[in-house]
């Protein structure tokens, strides 16, 4: 294994805002999803793994393969695992389609320095952004092997809770994921 990978988590049911497709929407000009996919590319990440049913409306990137956890909508840790073996790279950036400061987050993440299994951003707070991380694709695998049913309704934390992470102090609007129409209107406000 060599190099950097991403997988983007773009299959959620959108519930907290009435179902909507949270990828498709459009902060500062563009799509959550495509702002993931450019953060990916700017990485230079060898492949790019999105986890969902194909969406319409993304950008045309010859880089992106489609995957779905099986049954779809299993969660997140779910999701992760399902892209897994198509990743071949030692590390992999991991990044929910929610995330406004996608672009800047990843530079961040990718100047971090972990010794341990992996990086993710920390609000002002504290608490970990773990869907906006760089982890080592071989301590990803071992965790999700002690998952049952591949993961299916397993929580993050369930799956990344026991990994040495390193937190990446970040701002609130730098960690902070759209959850509500409220997010996505502050999102907006600061990205117009």
């Amino acid at each position: 294994m060599s190099g950097l990978a991403a997988i983007l988590l773009a299959g959620g049911r959108g519930s907290r805002m009435g179902g909507v497709n949270k990828p498709l929407l459009e902060v500062g000009g563009t799509t959550l999803l495509n702002a993931a996919i450019g953060a990916a590319e700017d990485a230079g990440c060898d492949s790019i793994v999105a986890v969902g049913d194909p969406l319409a409306g993304a950008d045309a990137s010859p880089a992106v393969t489609w995957v779905r956890e099986d049954p779809p909508f299993g969660g997140p840790a779910a999701a992760i695992l399902a892209a897994l073996p198509l990743v071949a790279a030692s590390r992999v950036l991991v990044l929910a389609c929610d995330l406004p400061e996608v672009r800047a987050a990843v530079p961040l993440l990718l100047a971090s320095p972990f010794e341990g299994d992996g990086a993710c951003l920390a609000d002002e707070e504290g608490r970990l952004q773990w869907l906006a991380g760089i982890y080592r694709t071989d301590a990803l695998r071992s965790a999700g092997a002690g998952l049952p049913q591949a993961g299916q309704g397993a929580s993050v934390r369930a799956l990344l809770g026991e990994l040495s992470i390193t937190a990446v102090a970040a701002s609130d609007d730098l960690a902070a994921d759209i959850d509500t129409w409220d997010d996505l209107n502050q999102a907006r406000r600061r990205n117009p």
